[in-house]
């Protein structure tokens, strides 16, 4: 199995790299690939040490698939290529995940809709990964009508750029800025540009990705998409309105039974998701757990995942061990 990581050199390059060797994918050779500034830079993957390539040379490798991290307009470009030289790209950036004639999946919530026709398959926005793989079984039991979410995303979310920032306004330097404003001691309601009709392209991302994932048009999403002083690790409030009523006992053991989710549901003994607890990890916690007392058939739930991880990388590989599964790569 040939696999390349195009953008290899970046955040999540470099976690798509750890996570494919803590899951044991089955990697024969590696090719890293980056910009022609980085050719010929050392990778370390499981002990082995491979060159950076670039895009081009990394289509003439016939890898079996393509893992890539490089932004939108990378993918635009080269995501074509490689599909039309048989390679199957699986692609974290935003410019596939609306086209009608691309799958965007979350294996636990659409793998289903893979076929060996897809060649380019979109990875979706961190937020709603995190955030649909929660919904999916509550949908199938009592039909989702309405879902208003606010999210605190990690600075990481941004980039090392981002990182940096945060890092030298707490060291007080003055250095590069990834925003507009400080980000250390404070809040910013601003995550990606903002739209003719006064929300972020982020949060419309949220909303438009949510329907196609879940397959399911009627189901009405809102969105505030907030960035807040955390390095690593996104969190959701999340408010869900029901066409059918919902014990809360059996909505705990819905979440729980769930393939990727862990329960943290304890207030009594102030139990409950954090970033600081997710980091590192591929799961999504959802905790908070309780009824919306202003609104019949109504829940209220908090929800975090580390956005590096199940948020990107992980769900790549997770796409990537499915079509291997399928016998599709």
């Amino acid at each position: 199995m040939k696999v390349a990581v195009v953008g290899a050199t970046g955040l999540v390059g470099s976690e798509i790299l750890t996570v494919l060797a803590e899951r044991n994918f089955p990697v024969t050779e590696l090719i890293p690939v980056a910009s022609e500034k980085s050719k010929g830079k050392e990778i370390e993957f499981k002990g082995k040490k491979y060159k950076v390539v670039t895009a081009k040379e990394a289509i003439e490798l016939k890898p079996n698939v393509a893992l890539f991290s490089a932004g939108g307009e990378t993918s635009t470009e080269y995501a074509p290529l490689f599909a039309e030289a048989g390679i199957t790209v699986i692609d974290n950036s935003s410019a596939w995940r609306m086209d009608p004639t691309k799958k965007l999946v979350v294996p636990e919530v659409n793998g289903d809709v893979l076929t060996a026709d897809d060649k380019i398959i979109a990875n979706p926005n961190c937020s709603t990964i995190q955030m649909v793989v929660v919904l999916q079984p509550l949908h199938e039991k009592y039909k989702i009508k309405r879902v208003v979410v606010s999210t605190y995303q990690s600075v990481t979310g941004t980039g090392v750029k981002a990182v940096n920032q945060l890092n030298d306004e707490r060291a007080g330097i003055d250095g590069e800025k990834a925003y507009p404003y400080q980000i250390d001691l404070n809040v910013i309601p601003h995550i990606d540009v903002f739209q003719d009709n006064g929300y972020t392209k982020e949060e419309m991302k949220m909303i438009k990705e949510t329907n196609k994932i879940m397959q399911d048009d009627s189901i009405r999403v809102t969105a505030t998409t907030v960035r807040i002083p955390v390095i690593g690790g996104h969190s959701e409030a999340v408010n869900i309105e029901f066409e059918n009523d919902f014990d809360l006992a059996e909505v705990r053991e819905l979440l729980a039974a769930q393939t990727g989710v862990i329960v943290v549901d304890d207030p009594a003994n102030l139990k409950y998701p954090m970033p600081k607890d997710a980091h590192g990890k591929d799961e999504v916690f959802v905790g908070r757990i309780r009824r919306d007392e202003s609104q019949d058939k109504t829940l209220n739930l908090w929800v975090v995942a580390d956005n590096l991880r199940k948020g990107a990388a992980t769900n790549a590989v997770q796409i990537a061990e499915l079509l291997n599964k399928k016998a599709l790569i």
